[in-house]
């Protein structure tokens, strides 16, 4: 077999070994009235860079979990076709056998720690696979170093931000050395410096050891010429490849702004401590009425403490917080928190205050209608968050906090959510709005508010933002295409 080569080398792959291959497969769920896709066929060969995208919920994530064998070993879907893994029938490799070689990184991380601290959730990971103690040592201090962790080796994994946890879900899986990487939307809650640095990093890998990697990805335009191809997911058997991809940012609509000059949200001098350790320190800042704001900054600033804090999750240790008489609306960053109900369309309608025609609205402009009567846990991430969307919008609560709204939606989605806040806006509504999804930010905000260390450090005008070159790195941000900048 001859060696697989970064591109970056010029010289040409030849003779690579086809390590996943896929023929006229099929899968369904047994609950579901059709197949999430028919009659597929694509390969991958070893040390490929290769991206899955397509809308929500069309079964990106769903191939991943074919090529890891979680699937259909954990649920009871019907298969036809076939799958092979290193020319060897997929369902021949024994239980567990496959994770020696196929190493995942899942949407939301916590749903794959297990135990309390970075350092003892790597000592796991090492435990399952029967490594020596000594080498277990050499190995997490290696890929610590590698990652950027060593100063997190002793935290608690549950005191990180949702960024920084999907950083250690990564370095975990980068511990098992595998021969295969499946990341599932790897990007989606890494502030955009983190991402970039992440995306070089993975880069670097492969000057070390070879590496096959498989990425479901919305945003491929923060990947640059990472990839070698994209294959489209739909749910006909046509998958086009596209070679060397890169995407474009979204463009959205220009808003005019709707703020009105009654105060919305008010935090003064808010102090935040939880087990000796300070999340948030003399938050002061007002939000009218109509006014859209973003919260931006690295990951671990305190950005969703500041969120949990204003809705009451958290408590303050000091300061104090005015919404008016009702608590704000809140979508935390893992949406199924929210859930309350057996079907999607329940979920949507469960506050009762929004007409049905305003109900069914929502329901298609997020294409939610399309999996109406699904389970709540039972859909795509992507989806998840939009139920979660929907669910705030319906109830109509004058102030609503967002936190990652954009993360796994695919481009009709994120212009539908554009059109439904800018509504709310225009309607009186005041909104604070966490994301990492910058060209998002700049379409819909009047405000940009900046966090870092757990403290505000600036509110700027939208047009204004952007111009700060040192102001953005300072904040680990990087300004939307199309933006010059200046110091």
């Amino acid at each position: 077999m001859v060696n697989t080569l970064s591109k970056k080398s010029q010289v040409e792959i030849v003779a690579t070994p086809v390590i996943i291959d896929f023929k006229d497969f099929t899968f369904q769920f047994p609950e579901d009235e059709s197949p999430v896709f028919r009659n597929i066929s694509f390969s991958i060969q070893a040390g490929e860079r290769v991206a899955l995208y397509g809308p929500s919920g069309c079964g990106k994530s769903t191939l991943l979990y074919l090529m890891n064998r979680l699937y259909p070993d954990n649920c009871d879907g019907d298969l036809e076709g076939s799958i092979t893994l290193w020319q060897r029938d997929a369902a021949c490799f024994a239980p567990g056998e496959i994770n020696h070689r196929v190493a995942t990184v899942f949407q939301d991380p916590d749903t794959q720690f297990c135990m309390p601290t970075v350092e003892q959730e790597m000592a796991f990971t090492l435990e399952n696979l029967h490594v020596t103690r000594p080498e277990m040592e050499h190995r997490i201090t290696e890929t610590l170093e590698m990652t950027g962790l060593t100063q997190f080796r002793k935290t608690t994994i549950q005191t990180l931000s949702g960024g920084m946890k999907q950083r250690v879900a990564t370095a975990c899986a980068i511990l098992m050395q595998p021969e295969v990487l499946l990341l599932d939307e790897p990007l989606a809650h890494l502030d955009p410096l983190t991402a970039k640095h992440y995306v070089e990093w993975l880069d670097t890998l492969k000057w070390s050891y070879p590496l096959t990697i498989v990425a479901v990805e919305h945003q491929l335009d923060l990947w640059g010429t990472f990839f070698d191809r994209a294959i489209h997911v739909r749910a006909s058997g046509d998958l086009p490849i596209e070679l060397n991809p890169t995407k474009p940012c979204i463009t959205f609509p220009k808003r005019v702004s709707a703020i009105q000059p009654e105060v919305a949200l008010e935090a003064k001098n808010v102090h935040v401590h939880v087990k000796g350790k300070q999340l948030l320190k003399d938050v002061s800042f007002q939000l009218q009425r109509g006014e859209i704001a973003v919260l931006a900054g690295p990951n671990g600033s305190g950005k969703s403490s500041l969120l949990k804090t204003i809705c009451g999750i958290l408590k303050k240790s000091d300061g104090t917080i005015k919404s008016g008489t009702m608590l704000p609306g809140y979508v935390p960053q893992s949406p199924e928190q929210l859930f309350v109900t057996q079907r999607v369309k329940d979920e949507i309608r469960f506050s009762n205050n929004t007409k049905e025609e305003e109900i069914t609205d929502i329901m298609t402009r997020l294409r939610l209608n399309e999996i109406e009567q699904a389970h709540p846990f039972s859909v795509s991430h992507g989806q998840k968050r939009r139920v979660a969307i929907g669910t705030m919008l319906s109830d109509k609560r004058p102030v609503l906090l967002l936190d990652e709204p954009t993360s796994g939606q695919d481009e009709a989605a994120l212009k539908e959510l554009f059109h439904l806040i800018n509504a709310r806006a225009k309607e009186g509504f005041a909104i604070l709005i966490v994301t990492h999804d910058m060209t998002f930010a700049a379409a819909i905000a009047d405000t940009i508010f900046l966090m870092n260390h757990g403290q505000l450090t600036g509110r700027f005008d939208n047009d204004v933002m952007w111009l700060q070159e040192k102001l953005l790195e300072k904040h680990q941000l990087v300004a939307p295409i199309g933006v010059c900048l200046h110091d």
